[in-house]
């Protein structure tokens, strides 16, 4: 197959693995038909490196949806890629594919795509495709992790689509996937912004470690934004954890846990009660509607959101320093029972 390019360059952020073996695949594909091919992690960057090439070059971004969104991390990173490189460019991102029986189901993008998409184009680029690929849900926070046997199947069932869709690109094609879904993506865009600019910060906050934790620091060597330090001799995620998964499915010693209990008490208290004793409060004061009452209980409930947030889980860090509420957190969480899998498919591939 004769390509128009000569090298390919694919930049992705990867959690659990399913970001990386995408970019494996098409990067296999590209290897195939003589392109000089760089699948690139961008884990920590600091600056961003183009390796030298001569022609034109096919470059890719891949990264998991998170919360409809592109992952934020690898948002800041196309931020500051550089202008006027000699290149094509495509987009892919990575949904959580689900299987019941023998249908395959996948994930919504919301700004996954497009947003990306937006900040290359301003940048003078053309963009000569997308697509989604809808490999394992991962978020187990939320959900047990699959079964090995559903994951393969659905991992051998985009391994054929995403080479297909590189073989497209390579011979020049320009290649957009999933317009169908674009009337429901518009509705869910709220949901994308709110996730950007306030969710995921919450949600950076809902991993602690429990008892079985040896301090081997294998969590805080590997995530892949430097978002976990050890305080206490204990792990510590920071405001900019992406919640990308990695951590709680690569500890040997199942100890990283989201403490459901906890979760549900702290957000109870963030959106039910603190909004409601704000709103009393302005009306208290005789500040009852119009602009300064929306002003004024925005800005107090984003004040006190964060503030909630980060005492409480800094307590939380503190308590469970003592075997009694380790034990009580821990057992309280869905994370520590054994039917609570881990998703490690993606991983085992690395």
């Amino acid at each position: 197959m004769q390509s128009n390019y000569s090298t390919l360059i694919i930049y992705y952020f990867s959690g659990t693995g399913n970001a990386r073996q995408t970019a494996k695949w098409m990067g296999q594909k590209a290897e195939a038909s003589g392109l000089d091919v760089h699948i690139i992690s961008i884990d920590r960057f600091k600056k961003i490196e183009i390796p030298d090439f001569e022609g034109r070059a096919l470059i890719g971004f891949g990264s998991p949806t998170h919360g409809f969104n592109m992952a934020p991390y690898m948002l800041k990173f196309i931020a500051r890629f550089p202008r006027k490189v000699n290149a094509d460019l495509f987009l892919y991102n990575t949904r959580a594919g689900m299987k019941m029986y023998k249908l395959f189901t996948g994930g919504l993008n919301g700004v996954a795509i497009y947003l990306p998409a937006f900040m290359l184009k301003l940048k003078g680029y053309s963009i000569r495709g997308w697509r989604s690929i809808d490999l394992p849900s991962n978020w187990i926070s939320l959900h047990p992790g699959i079964r090995d046997k559903v994951v393969e199947s659905i991992f051998q069932r985009w391994e054929c689509k995403a080479k297909n869709y590189m073989q497209l690109l390579l011979l020049g094609k320009r290649k957009y996937y999933n317009w169908y879904e674009l009337p429901l993506d518009i509705a869910i865009t709220p949901v994308s912004l709110g996730y950007y600019f306030a969710g995921r910060f919450a949600l950076s906050k809902t991993f602690m470690a429990n008892y079985n934790c040896n301090q081997c620091g294998l969590c805080e060597k590997e995530c892949p934004t430097n978002s976990i330090k050890m305080v206490d001799n204990r792990p510590y995620w920071k405001f900019t954890c992406e919640s990308c998964m990695r951590c709680m499915n690569r500890c040997p010693k199942r100890a990283i846990e989201t403490p459901h209990a906890q979760v549900v008490l702290v957000w109870w208290a963030l959106f039910g009660i603190v909004p409601a004793v704000i709103y009393r409060s302005l009306k208290d004061y005789g500040i009852e509607s119009g602009f300064l009452f929306e002003l004024c209980y925005y800005a107090l409930y984003y004040i006190a959101g964060a503030l909630g947030l980060y005492l409480s889980y800094w307590i939380l860090h503190l308590l469970i320093r003592y075997k009694l509420f380790n034990y009580l957190f821990s057992y309280s969480s869905f994370t520590h029972w054994k039917f609570w899998r881990r998703y490690k498919y993606g991983l085992s591939k690395r």
